[in-house]
């Protein structure tokens, strides 16, 4: 009984070691035959997201796309045809970190293999690389170019300024001598005076004492001229003229010099008048103060012509000369327009704007202009031809400005552009593109991503 219980044990096992064999044999088949056969579904944006099956990228949700499997890519090898040659492994967030051989990141994500095919794109830029995209990928990234266009910069520029009393038109009134003030004719800021209108009255005992001399002088040169002897009526003569030049160094007019001929009688005080017609833009002087040849009493800027500071942009600057006819307009009441011309063009950029400052000659006959008032400013410029790309085209890295351009055959370059004036629907291209080459206007951001890697990898392969 014993016996015939063995014969079936040893009976049962040799079956199951013979059906496991047979499942291992046909399990290894199958598997070989997925690992040959078999196709992988990876994200082109982010190449570490690999999957078995059709799906979305789970960091960008775009729609994976189909490749073959590597076990696939190494049948294709043993069957003749050129498989693709693993440079290394970079690290999935940063391609400067790599791998001789497959690796993991301390989160767990796989390195991405790195194919000869990728890093042969050339570094056109230092930190931009010429890639390459498959038609296929193209269109399900959108990607989609447009020639360069031309047409004909903006024949007027739009910009803001700033409205500025003419330099050229402002009077400061001092005196020449100490005294202190008596009388104050014109009392507030803003007041508007005439040429030769009384500004304040000052008493001062230096210009008392110099016309006391002046009488003298001139009444000893009366004696003493009908002298017979010529020395001494030369030195009276000379002595009168030293003290009226002294009267003319202090201040004093020709009509004030006239009234001591005649009167021949020192006055107390001294009338100051406006050397300009205009407003009183600044007023420092006050009754009983004392006054010397360093105070500032009045500052009188005339307003019937003013300036126009306009504010420019680098890229209009082709717009703007000397010369240039300008219209000046109030968007607020009383509104209006004024004529006028350029007639300086700052030669130095401000660094906090990064604009450029045009003066602007205006005549504002009517007064509407007040300084320091806020006025739109066109600058009309002659239109001429030029190159334009697309606002979609355009690519700012805030260190420079770039457009990809695309050469055929799914290669795009990305290129350097130096822009000018604002046209309709885009901007003049001055350098950096030429006739005939078209720009992508889609997917660019895309692109100029992938170029930033591809440039990385390539220098992270230079000393590989």
């Amino acid at each position: 009984m014993l016996t015939r219980t063995k014969a079936v044990v040893v009976a049962l096992a040799v079956v199951l070691v013979a059906g496991g064999v047979g499942i291992g044999a046909w399990y290894g088949h199958a598997s070989g035959q997925a690992a040959q056969g078999g196709d992988e579904y990876f994200c082109p944006m982010h190449p570490s997201i690999v999957r078995d099956k059709p799906g979305d990228c789970p960091i960008c949700d775009m729609k994976l796309e189909k490749r073959s499997a590597p076990g696939r890519a190494a049948s294709a090898g043993a069957s003749g045809a050129t498989p693709r040659r693993v440079l290394f492994y970079r690290h999935p967030m940063d391609p400067s970190i790599h791998s001789e051989r497959p690796s993991k990141d301390s989160m767990g994500m796989d390195y991405v293999p790195v194919y000869a095919d990728e890093a042969q794109g050339g570094l056109t830029l230092p930190d931009r690389a010429e890639i390459k995209v498959s038609p296929e990928r193209a269109q399900l990234l959108g990607i989609r170019s447009v020639p360069v266009g031309s047409g004909f910069t903006a024949g007027t520029v739009h910009t803001v300024g700033r409205v500025a009393i003419d330099e050229r038109r402002r009077e400061v009134v001092q005196t020449r001598y100490e005294g202190y003030i008596e009388k104050l004719y014109v009392d507030f800021t803003g007041k508007p005076v005439r040429k030769g209108q009384p500004l304040l009255a000052i008493y001062s005992p230096e210009l008392v004492a110099a016309q006391k001399e002046y009488v003298v002088a001139v009444g000893a040169q009366g004696r003493l001229g009908d002298s017979s002897v010529p020395g001494v009526a030369k030195g009276g003569a000379e002595l009168a003229e030293a003290a009226r030049q002294r009267l003319r160094a202090l201040g004093l007019g020709p009509e004030d010099i006239a009234a001591l001929d005649k009167t021949g009688t020192a006055r107390r005080t001294v009338t100051v008048v406006s050397p300009v017609s205009g407003i009183v833009v600044q007023k420092l002087s006050v009754e009983g103060m004392k006054v010397s040849p360093a105070d500032r009493l009045y500052e009188i800027a005339d307003l019937s012509h003013v300036w126009i500071l306009a504010e420019v942009y680098e890229k209009d600057l082709g717009a703007v000369r000397v010369g240039a006819p300008v219209r000046v307009s109030l968007s607020t009441p009383p509104g209006g327009d004024w004529r006028g011309i350029v007639r300086f063009v700052s030669p130095t950029v401000k660094p906090d704007t990064r604009t450029v400052e045009a003066r602007i000659d205006v005549d504002n006959h009517g007064g509407a202009l007040k300084p320091d008032m806020f006025v739109d400013v066109s600058l009309e410029a002659a239109s001429t031809p030029a190159l334009t790309v697309p606002d979609t085209a355009i690519i700012p890295t805030g260190e420079r400005t770039l457009v990809f351009v695309d050469k055929g055959d799914g290669q795009y370059e990305p290129r350097e552009v130096a822009l000018g004036a604002r046209v309709a629907g885009g901007y003049e291209v001055r350098r950096g593109l030429s006739a005939g080459e078209r720009v992508v206007v889609s997917a660019n951001f895309l692109l100029d991503s992938e170029s930033s890697l591809r440039a990385a990898i390539a220098r992270s392969t230079g000393g590989h």
